[in-house]
């Protein structure tokens, strides 16, 4: 798996798009890395930029980008919503694929080492790459901000990781860190008050609110035995957030930072602000979300919002995402775009899925043009998606029947599994073309030379087995999703089990369909032990498939007998 490392560094500019241009050009001239998002506040006067790449480009384009915000963003003229210290005031590192948080965090060190000696930057590192406990936690050391920093220079606890301990008026400081993914989000209310925001917020967070005696703000702070104030915990974890009024909307927002969606996903910190708020007399009316969102976290969003209406979670990735915005008001501010917020779909290369987002007829059209691809992997693995999306037809349809009630969560659930088989099944569409694709690319190669025919003999044989795993995982799939088909006909809305029928019609092609083409590349393989283990594994999978067809096409006609 390629090492892929996400940067989202925070510029201290969100006003003046010339100054901001001018640094995201700095960090699109390096090759390899792709930038994701760039992300202006009028009010927080700030820019939230979001790329990614290798981790070796990564350091150079973030490099190159807080060299070019130390010359045009001068902090003695900076004022805005949001803490800042720096004019880059953050820039995390965040591990995507292939490399380990303890890689990243190092990369972070790299980083912060190069800005401290070669732009006379202070440095201070923050969260996974932190040198000191007490540095962890990015407020802590962003107290006091720009106007607070020539003082915090002096102290010796306050010494840089990286840099001179001197102060730097035009640039400030930089934290630099390497940390989980991070959802920056920011929830409206139908209030300009601050201290309302601020009173949700600390309700909310997971560092909760002081504890006072008498008078929740006025009243004498109360300490524990080492004189450390006592804190109220609010009630989501790894939750930061604070209240302010954004003048370019006319309201207040809690903002939000979600460090652990795993612990506090982004509709659970929805719920919980929507239900702080009426405490107090207040409504949400919408959220927004600055920079990016994984793809899992919308699902899951999604799904809990059908869920709390009663309804089957078992919906299209395109429903799932739809229903999410709407519920939580990701509109409200502005449109929302899934493929430039989703990070999935903004990293994703679209020439990956170009068959499977064609209409019917473009397909059908394509398929049988002059070409030898798509062909029938392709056709197999559609097939299979067609057949599951029945399964999943049939339950959503009865778990919504008048009656099932006990029943909605049990269908519910088999229409979500058999969506996530879709889905599976729908990305092997394209995939078994690039594969082969990837074959004859292999045969085009050179073979003048003795090292050019052992090159090309090698990457025909890498290439085949690819053209091999991934009819086999179509075989794989498509069987897995007679559970749901079996089920729909046993148990689901007996108006629809002719429907379910057909969908283990499809399941039976799309692993008859994929085997053969197994079979026809395992030819072409040198490895023995390999293709006698494959082959193996495709048979039984094949005969298990006519196993099932037959015992559920019995089954639709009992179920059609008895009436």
């Amino acid at each position: 798996m390629q090492k892929l490392i996400e940067c989202v560094p925070n510029f201290s500019e969100g006003r003046d798009m010339s100054v901001i241009k001018q640094i995201t050009d700095q960090i699109e001239s390096v090759a390899g890395v792709k930038l994701l998002d760039v992300d202006p506040g009028k009010a927080t006067n700030r820019t939230v930029v979001t790329f990614v790449g290798p981790p070796q480009e990564v350091i150079e384009a973030a490099f190159l980008a807080i060299q070019k915000a130390a010359e045009v963003i001068d902090m003695r003229k900076h004022s805005g919503e949001h803490a800042r210290m720096g004019a880059t005031d953050v820039c995390p590192l965040i591990p995507i694929s292939g490399i380990s948080m303890e890689e990243t965090a190092e990369f972070a060190r790299k980083l912060g080492k190069r800005v401290g000696e070669n732009l006379s930057i202070p440095v201070f590192l923050y969260e996974k790459a932190a040198s000191k406990p007490e540095r962890q936690n990015l407020a802590t050391i962003r107290a006091g901000e720009y106007e607070g920093l020539a003082n915090k220079l002096k102290d010796p606890n306050w010494k840089p990781d990286f840099g001179q301990a001197v102060f730097n008026e035009r640039a400030g400081a930089t934290v630099i860190g390497a940390r989980e993914f991070l959802i920056a989000y920011n929830i409206n209310l139908n209030t300009p008050s601050t201290r309302i925001a601020n009173a949700i917020a600390f309700d909310v967070r997971e560092a909760g609110r002081i504890k006072r005696k008498g008078h929740p703000v006025l009243g004498e702070i109360e300490t524990d035995d080492s004189g450390e104030p006592v804190r109220i915990p609010g009630s989501l974890k790894s939750v930061k957030a604070v209240g302010w009024f954004i003048e370019e909307y006319g309201f207040a927002q809690i903002s939000m930072n979600l460090t652990n969606v795993a612990v506090t996903p982004v509709h659970k910190a929805f719920d919980e602000v929507v239900r702080a708020a009426a405490e107090r007399g207040v409504r949400v009316t919408g959220s927004e979300l600055v920079g990016l969102i994984p793809l899992q976290a919308m699902l899951d969003a999604g799904r809990y919002f059908l869920e709390k209406m009663g309804r089957s979670a078992g919906v299209s990735e395109a429903d799932l995402i739809t229903t999410a915005v709407r519920s939580m008001g990701l509109a409200e501010l502005g449109p929302f775009d899934p493929q430039k917020k989703i990070i999935e779909y903004v990293i994703a290369d679209k020439g990956q899925s170009r068959l499977v987002n064609m209409d019917l007829r473009a397909f059908a059209d394509e398929t049988a043009a002059e070409s030898p691809a798509p062909g029938g992997g392709s056709i197999a693995a559609y097939t299979g998606a067609l057949g599951v999306s029945l399964a999943a037809m049939v339950a959503n349809l009865s778990a919504a029947k008048r009656g099932w009630e006990d029943q909605f969560s049990y269908f519910s659930d088999m229409a979500v599994k058999s969506q996530t088989l879709k889905e599976a099944l729908l990305r092997k569409v394209d995939e078994d073309t690039l594969a082969f694709d990837g074959i004859m690319q292999a045969f085009a190669l050179p073979k003048s030379t003795p090292e050019e025919k052992q090159a090309r003999s090698k990457a025909i044989q890498d290439a085949t087995v690819v053209a091999i795993e991934t009819p086999l995982s179509v075989m794989r799939l498509a069987l897995q999703s007679f559970e749901p088909i079996r089920a729909m006909i046993e148990k689901g809305n007996p108006n629809s089990v002719t429907d379910a029928g057909v969908g283990a019609l499809c399941a039976r092609t799309a692993i008859y369909g994929a085997y053969m083409n197994v079979k026809v590349n395992l030819s072409g393989i040198k490895d023995k032990s390999y293709s006698d283990k494959v082959m193996s594994e495709s048979e039984t999978i094949l005969s298990q498939a006519l196993k099932l067809e037959a015992e559920l096409l019995a089954l639709v006609d009992q179920r059609l007998a008895a009436g």
